[in-house]
C-alpha cells in the first residue's frame, strides 16, 4: 500500500512542470510545492495510462532538434535512444556511474529522493550522451552517441550504501574513435552527486572520467553537465572533438557562458559553478552601526589579495560595503567547494562542543562580574581536570534561577572539560622556562619568524619622523653577560645571536590598539644566544611605545634575565607580551594571509583558466580541496568586524588592516618557499655539498629540517611531473591556458601587487616546477605547521596569550606596587578575561582538528586521476618519498641529542609527520587548507 502510494505520488510529481524557476536556492534542495515558469520551449509527451509504467520507462523517445546537438545546452526533453539502427560496424558500450549518496539525510530529502526514483521509473531519468574525441567529417561536429538514461535508479532507491552504482547501455557506431567526454542531463528535481564514470566496450579498453561533482536537476540549469576523460592533454594536444567543449566548459566557469551568464554581475546562487574575483568589502556591516564597519581590503590604500566573488547587493549605508550573510547561513562558493558530509560532521561535532564550553563561562561573567578574571593558576588548570566548577553559593544562585542549568553541568561533564593542550601533560610548568621559551621559537606553533641578528644593534625601517630613533634600545652592556665569554662582535660573526622582532609590524597600530578598552600592546624584539649545546636561551626583551615626548622613559624599555623575585615577574610579563605579538603576526600574516588568502587567486584563477583535462590542473587539484570555502566561513566569523579574531588577539578591531600592512610591506612570492625563506632570514646558506643545497646555522632547528624534508619531496614530484609534459622553454611558453592562469593570478588575483619586478618568470620548465613546488609547500607542509598545532601548543593561555590587558608597570606606578603584593593576581589580570580564554581555546580546537575524510600529503583516493603511466609513476614516488620522510621525522624525534625536539618534559615535533588520525594529534600534512 505504501509503494502504490509512493507511486501515485510520484506520478503526480511526473505530471506537474519539468522546470521550476530555481530562484536563489539555499544548497541546492528540491522545490516540490508550486509550479514555476518554463524555461526555455519543452514539449511533453503525453502520457498514456493505460500503458505499464514499466513500458513507459522502457521506451521513449523524443526527437533533438539538430541545431542543438552541435550546442551545449540541447533542451531537456531528449531522451533515451529507441530501437537500435545497427550501423554494420556498431557495438554494444555500457557506462558505470557512480553517485555518491548523503549519509544522512533529513526527511525532506527522503521523500524527495523516493518521488525522484519513482518519476525516473515514470520516463523522467537522468540521461548520458558520450562525446567522440574525434569531429564527424559530414556535420563538422563532434561526433556523440545518442543520449541513454541511467537505470537502476528506481531498483535501488532503498539502498542504504554510501556508493550506488547505475548503469547506460549505448549502441555506439563503429566509426565513433575513442569516448573524450560524457554528458550528463539530470531531470529530477534533486541534485546529485556523480564520483566517477566509467565508459567500457571500447576497442582501446575502458575510459575514466573522475568526476567528484554535483549534478544540478534541469529546473535550475538546463545545460547538461560535461565531464572530460582523465586522459591529460595540453592546450595544443586537444583532440578535435573536445576542442569546443573545452573552450565552452572554461567559460562556463567564468560566467562567461551557460545560465550564470544571464545575470553576470548579479549575486550568486549557491547551485552555481562560477569563479570570479572581488576584494574583500565584507568584512564589516556598516548598517549596524559605524563602530561594526571595516575598511575594505584591496585597492590602493589597502592592497590585500583578492577572493571568491558572490555578488551579494551593497549595504544601504555603504556602497562600497557588500551585504553580509551571517553564519550559519551559507555564503557562495563554486558549488564543488562546499563541504562533504564528514568535514561537516567534524564542525558540527565542533560547534556543539564550543556551545558547551562557552555556555557556562559566559553565564558565570554574566551573573557574578567579580569572577570574570582567573584568581589564580588552580582556576586554568580546573578547566582541563573538571571544566568550570561553580562555588556553592553562585550554583545555588544559578540553580534557583535558572533550573536547567543543573542539569547541563551533570550531563555534560566532560563536554564542559577541556582536553588538556601537549605543552602541559609532559611538564605542567616547563612554559615558565626560559629554554622552553626560546625553544617554541623554533619548534612551536610560529617557527617562522625567528631570524639571525646580522647587525647590532637592531635598527627599524619605520620613519623616525613618527616613531623616534630606529635603533634598539638594546646596549651591549644588556647582552654581553649572557654570551659565553664572547664579545657582541663575536657573537654575530658566529652566527650566534637571534631574534624576533616584531617591532616595525605593531608600532603603525599601537597608538589605536591602547586605546581600546581591555587592549595593551608594545611592539617588542627579543634577542636570543645560541647555546654550545644547539639550544637558544633569550637574553634581552625591548618592549616599544610611540614617544610620547622626546626621551619618553616608557617608550623603549628593556628587560634581561632575572635576578630577583620582582624582577622575574616583570621579565614573565615581558615575555607573555612578546608571545602576545607573536601568537598575532602567527595568525594574522604567517596563518591567515600566507596560506590562506594569497592562494586563493591562485585557485580561483585554475579554475577559470585550466581546462579539467590540463596536467597541471590535476597537479593542482588536491591541493585546492576546501580552502575557497573555509575561506568564505573565516570571513564569516573569523577574520570579521567583531568575530572571533578581533575579539582574542591584541590588535582588535585593526586586525586585519595589520595584515594588509603586512602584505604591502612584507609579502612577495619570490621568498615563500622553504629555502628562500631561511636564507631571506638569515637562518640558513647555500651550500651544494649539503642534502638540500643548504645549511642551516642552527642545525637541530626542527620546523625547517622536517620540512626540508617534505619540501624536497615536493621539489621532486613537480619537476619529474612537468618534465613529463614540457620538453623545453617554447613549450611553456607556447601552452596558453597555463600562461593565462599565471598571468590572471598575479595580474587580478594580486592586482595590488601586479607591478611588483619580483615575481617569478613562467618561461621555462625549471620555472614552472619551481613556482609549483612553491604552491603545493604552502598548501600543504607549511600550512600543517601554522595550523594543527594551535590547540596542543597554544591552548593553555599562559604559555601563549593571544592578548594582553595589561602594560607592564614601572616602578613607582601604583600597579607595580599592586604586582609585588600579589603577583599571580596580576600576572592573570595582564591575560585575557575568562570568557576570552574559553571562547579562543575552543576556537583553536576546532580550527587544530582533522577531519576523518583529510586527504594527507602524498595520498590521491581517486586512483584513476590520470591515465599518464609517466605521471602517476612519479606520483608513487612522490608518496613513497613522504613515507620515508615521516620515519626519519621519527627517528630525529627520539635522538637525545636534539634538544629542541628530545628531552625531559620536551615535545616531539611532528608538525611535519604527513599522516594523522581524525581530531586534535598534532601531527599531518594534509594536500591543502582544509581549515
Amino acid at each position: 500500500m505504501a509503494s502504490a502510494a509512493m507511486e501515485l505520488l510520484g506520478r503526480s510529481f511526473l505530471a506537474g512542470p519539468p522546470s521550476v524557476g530555481a530562484g536563489r536556492e539555499r544548497g541546492g534542495g528540491p522545490c516540490f510545492a508550486a509550479a514555476g515558469r518554463e524555461q526555455g520551449r519543452s514539449r511533453r509527451a503525453p502520457l498514456r495510462s493505460a500503458a505499464p509504467v514499466g513500458a513507459l520507462a522502457e521506451r521513449v523517445v523524443v526527437t533533438p532538434a539538430p541545431a542543438e546537438r552541435a550546442g551545449a545546452a540541447p533542451p531537456e526533453e531528449e531522451e533515451e535512444e529507441g530501437p537500435a539502427r545497427h550501423h554494420p560496424r556498431s557495438f554494444p558500450a555500457r557506462a558505470v556511474v557512480t553517485v555518491r549518496r548523503r549519509r544522512k539525510e533529513d526527511a525532506k530529502r527522503r521523500v524527495a529522493e523516493q518521488l525522484d526514483a519513482y518519476a525516473d521509473r515514470l520516463g523522467r531519468s537522468v540521461l548520458l550522451e558520450l562525446v567522440s574525441t574525434e569531429i564527424d567529417p559530414r556535420k563538422g561536429v563532434p561526433k556523440r552517441s545518442r543520449r541513454s538514461a541511467l537505470t537502476g535508479w528506481y531498483e535501488k532507491k532503498d539502498v542504504k550504501s554510501e556508493r550506488v552504482v547505475y548503469t547506460a547501455e549505448f549502441t555506439v557506431d563503429g566509426s565513433f574513435g575513442d569516448p573524450g567526454a560524457v554528458t550528463v542531463l539530470n531531470r529530477h528535481q534533486r541534485e546529485f552527486f556523480v564520483e566517477s564514470i566509467v565508459v567500457e566496450g571500447f576497442p582501446s579498453g575502458p575510459a575514466h572520467f573522475t568526476c567528484n561533482s554535483w549534478v544540478q536537476p534541469t529546473r535550475v540549469d538546463r545545460n547538461p553537465r560535461v565531464f572530460f576523460t582523465n586522459r591529460p592533454y595540453l592546450p595544443h594536444e586537444t583532440p578535435p572533438g573536445l576542442l569546443e567543449l573545452r573552450r565552452h566548459e572554461l567559460s562556463v566557469l567564468r560566467g562567461e557562458e551557460g545560465i550564470a551568464a544571464a545575470d553576470a554581475a548579479g549575486e550568486r546562487r549557491l547551485t552555481d559553478r562560477v569563479w570570479e574575483y572581488d576584494v574583500y568589502n565584507d568584512l564589516g556591516n556598516p548598517d549596524k552601526g559605524a563602530e561594526f564597519a571595516r575598511p575594505v581590503l584591496g585597492g590602493h590604500q589597502l592592497p590585500y589579495p583578492r577572493r571568491m566573488r558572490t555578488g551579494r547587493p551593497k549595504t544601504f549605508t555603504d556602497e562600497r560595503a557588500e551585504s553580509r550573510v551571517e553564519y550559519p547561513e551559507p555564503t557562495y562558493v563554486s558549488r564543488d567547494e562546499e563541504f562533504e558530509e564528514g568535514k561537516n560532521e567534524m564542525l558540527s561535532e565542533g560547534a556543539l562542543k564550543a556551545l558547551l564550553h562557552n555556555f557556562m563561562p559566559l553565564l558565570v561573567s554574566s551573573v557574578s562580574p567579580d569572577i570574570r578574571d582567573f584568581a589564580g593558576f588552580h582556576d586554568v588548570d580546573n578547566l582541563f581536570k573538571e571544566g568550570l566548577r561553580l562555588k556553592q553559593a553562585l550554583q545555588d544562585q544559578l540553580f534557583q534561577k535558572i533550573p536547567f542549568v543543573r542539569k547541563i553541568q551533570e550531563n555534560s561533564e566532560g563536554l564542559l572539560r577541556y582536553d588538556t593542550p601537549d605543552i602541559i601533560k609532559k611538564d605542567k610548568f616547563a612554559w615558565l622556562r626560559d629554554d622552553e621559551f626560546a625553544r617554541q621559537a623554533l619548534a612551536g606553533i610560529n617557527p617562522v619568524n625567528i631570524e639571525r641578528l646580522q647587525a647590532f644593534p637592531p635598527v627599524s625601517k619605520l620613519d623616525p619622523a613618527v616613531y623616534g630613533p630606529p635603533e634598539s634600545a638594546i646596549t651591549e652592556e644588556h647582552i654581553i653577560g649572557q654570551l659565553d665569554g664572547m664579545s657582541v662582535a663575536e657573537a654575530l660573526e658566529g652566527n650566534r645571536v637571534y631574534m624576533l622582532d616584531y617591532h616595525d609590524i605593531f608600532m603603525p597600530f599601537l597608538d589605536r590598539i591602547n586605546a581600546l578598552d581591555g587592549r595593551k600592546a608594545y611592539g617588542t624584539r627579543t634577542l636570543f644566544f645560541l647555546t654550545a649545546a644547539g639550544t637558544l636561551k633569550p637574553i634581552a626583551i625591548e618592549l616599544c611605545l610611540p614617544p610620547m615626548t622626546e626621551g619618553c622613559r616608557r617608550a623603549k624599555r628593556v628587560f634581561t634575565p632575572p635576578a630577583d623575585a620582582t624582577s622575574n615577574w616583570l621579565w614573565q610579563l615581558a615575555k607573555a607580551h612578546v608571545c602576545s605579538n607573536d601568537a598575532g603576526v602567527h595568525q594574522l600574516i604567517n596563518h591567515w594571509l600566507r596560506t590562506h588568502a594569497c592562494m586563493e587567486p591562485f585557485i580561483i584563477s585554475a579554475h577559470r583558466q585550466l581546462s579539467a583535462m590540463h596536467p597541471i590542473f590535476k597537479l593542482l587539484k588536491p591541493h585546492m580541496r576546501y580552502t575557497l570555502k573555509i575561506n568564505a566561513l573565516a570571513r564569516q566569523i573569523l577574520i570579521n568586524g567583531d568575530g572571533v579574531i578581533e575579539s582574542g588577539f591584541t590588535p582588535g578591531r585593526y586586525c586585519m588592516e595589520m595584515s594588509a600592512f603586512a602584505y604591502r610591506e612584507i609579502w612577495r612570492l619570490d621568498q615563500e618557499g622553504l629555502p628562500a625563506d631561511l636564507i631571506r632570514r638569515g637562518m640558513a646558506v647555500e651550500d651544494p655539498s649539503k642534502p638540500h643545497g643548504l645549511r642551516l646555522l642552527i642545525e637541530d632547528y626542527p620546523y625547517a629540517t622536517d620540512g626540508l624534508l617534505l619540501w624536497s619531496a615536493i621539489e621532486r614530484w613537480c619537476g619529474a611531473y612537468v618534465a613529463t609534459y614540457y620538453p623545453s622553454d617554447d613549450s611553456v611558453l607556447g601552452d596558453a591556458e597555463l600562461q593565462s592562469w599565471y598571468a590572471e593570478a598575479v595580474g587580478t588575483g594580486h592586482a595590488d601587487k601586479r607591478d611588483a619586478p619580483w615575481w617569478p618568470r613562467l618561461s621555462t620548465p625549471a620555472d614552472l616546477a619551481s613556482l609549483l613546488t612553491t604552491l603545493l609547500w604552502l598548501t600543504s607542509a607549511q600550512h600543517a605547521a601554522l595550523n594543527f598545532g594551535q590547540y596542543p601548543l597554544g591552548g593553555y593561555i599562559p604559555n601563549r596569550p593571544p592578548l594582553m590587558r595589561r602594560l607592564v608597570p614601572c616602578e613607582g606606578d601604583p600597579e607595580h606596587a599592586h604586582l609585588v603584593a600579589d603577583p599571580h593576581r596580576f600576572f592573570l589580570s595582564a591575560l585575557p578575561s575568562l570568557t576570552q580564554t574559553t571562547t579562543f581555546m575552543t576556537v583553536i580546537d576546532t580550527l587544530s582538528t582533522h577531519s576523518a575524510d583529510e586527504q594527507y600529503l602524498g595520498e590521491r583516493p581517486d586512483e584513476a586521476w590520470t591515465a599518464d603511466p609517466a605521471a602517476l609513476a612519479a606520483a608513487r614516488e612522490f608518496a613513497d618519498e613522504v613515507r620515508r620522510a615521516e620515519e626519519e621525522i621519527e627517528r630525529r624525534n627520539a635522538d637525545a641529542g636534539r634538544r629542541n625536539r628530545c628531552g625531559a618534559g620536551v615535545l616531539p615535533y611532528e608538525l611535519m609527520a604527513p599522516t594523522s588520525g581524525p581530531g586534535i594529534t598534532c601531527r599531518g600534512v594534509p594536500n591543502s587548507v582544509t581549515i
